[in-house]
């Protein structure tokens, strides 16, 4: 097995809509699909599991662009998880045409927010940044000339 890397994703409660909607964008399937709270067998040493948190997501893989893979989960206040959303981490993705660049951008930032619009930038490549519905920042850099 060869070393990665992944970047983890927490929600409230919105982890399987946001990973439908980045599997359209991706066109990627899940790794091992979505396994949920309910599926934690019980035990002695954990709290019962709030019948309300069950079907929540514990944890997603998706890959998204050159082997890279986000992964995700519902983050329950009932087990003691505080949510700050924040723009502390960027997802930042390189595709190799300035085409795609473009389509990855338009998908995730639709119903979010445009950073800063895609451009030429003095460094020589095509950049752009925006956050998208789920609150989740993007970079976009593509190093294709016009």
């Amino acid at each position: 097995m060869m070393a990665k890397v992944s970047t983890y994703l927490n929600f409230t409660n919105q982890t399987e809509e946001a990973f439908n909607f980045y599997k359209t964008v991706f066109g990627t399937e899940f790794i091992g699909g979505i396994s949920r709270f309910g599926d934690i067998p019980p035990s002695n040493d954990m709290p019962p599991i709030p019948e309300a948190d069950k079907n929540l997501v514990m944890n997603v893989a998706l890959p998204i662009l050159g082997g890279h893979v986000i992964m995700g989960i519902d983050a329950p206040e009932s087990m003691g998880f505080r949510l700050t959303k924040g723009n502390n981490v960027y997802i930042t993705l390189q595709p190799d045409t300035r085409e795609e660049t473009e389509r990855l951008f338009n998908a995730l930032s639709e119903g979010g927010q445009v950073e800063q619009e895609l451009q030429d930038m003095f460094w020589g490549d095509y950049y752009g940044s925006c956050q998208d519905k789920f609150g989740v920042q993007w970079m976009f850099n593509c190093d294709q000339k016009k």
